[in-house]
């Protein structure tokens, strides 16, 4: 393959006032950045309360926070990112209509559409994390902590989260990658993001190569950085022995 690599094109100025193509590269990161935290801080904010609630002796609640979480899981992300892009919005009241459809910046009611879309379906898998910590606790902690008079909100709150929390720390890990990798949806919707400023510059310059491959590097090293600082935190939280005796 005689292909001559050209890792100065992003140093060209693109025409477009004194900017260069790895600025595109650098606008796109924080597009991608700020998708990916406003996403997770709704989907584990979110995803705390359905999974708190598929725990619950309260049939009626579970039944609906497996509800949420059997849609959500079941639809495709972009099904749903087109439903709260190009449909949502038409049923909205009419000044809220305007407002997204013509007052703000393309950019942003596309990133609103994708933030919200991509909160809600990761809430989903999260809640199925949260469940599943709980759920590995011992019984008899929960037994313990009513016969002391602990309240409902109380167990959870001081007894159960805590410590589930800490368990599913690897799992939790996953989906908040996942949140990352998943934000290039939003590409297909307009907003530049990584992935969208990428495909920009390959058809700009003709270097596909290159393009890609800084992309890939980009999404690689964020991805082990964040791996990297959560296994810090599952080693500093951790409790010794929790796993092992969880559900006996």
């Amino acid at each position: 393959m005689n292909y001559h690599w050209d890792w100065g094109v992003f140093f060209k100025p693109t025409g477009i006032g004194s900017e260069i193509y790895l600025d595109w590269f650098i606008t796109g990161l924080g597009w991608t950045i700020a998708l990916a935290l406003t996403s997770w801080i709704i989907a584990l904010f979110i995803g705390t309360i359905v999974g708190v609630a598929r725990t619950l002796p309260n049939k009626i609640i579970s039944n609906l926070a497996a509800g949420y979480v059997a849609l959500f899981r079941n639809v495709p992300l972009l099904i749903q990112l087109f439903i709260w892009y190009f449909m949502v919005p038409d049923y909205l009241p009419e000044n809220l209509e305007i407002w997204f459809k013509q007052d703000i910046n393309p950019a942003t009611s596309a990133f609103i559409s994708t933030v919200i879309c991509l909160g809600l379906f990761t809430a989903a898998r999260v809640a199925e994390q949260i469940r599943t910590g709980i759920e590995a606790l011992p019984q008899g902690q929960t037994n313990a902590a009513l016969a002391l008079g602990l309240r409902l909100p109380q167990l959870y709150k001081d007894v159960l989260l805590p410590q589930a929390f800490r368990i599913i720390i690897p799992p939790i890990t996953s989906e908040f990658l996942n949140v990352f990798k998943n934000s290039s949806v939003a590409s297909l919707i307009g907003l530049m993001e990584l992935l969208a400023q990428t495909k920009q510059t390959a058809e700009f310059t003709a270097n596909l190569f290159e393009a890609f491959t800084l992309a890939t590097l980009i999404y690689f090293t964020l991805n082990m950085s964040l791996m990297l600082l959560m296994r810090k935190l599952e080693k500093r939280v951790q409790v010794p022995g929790l796993i092992a005796l969880g559900g006996k």
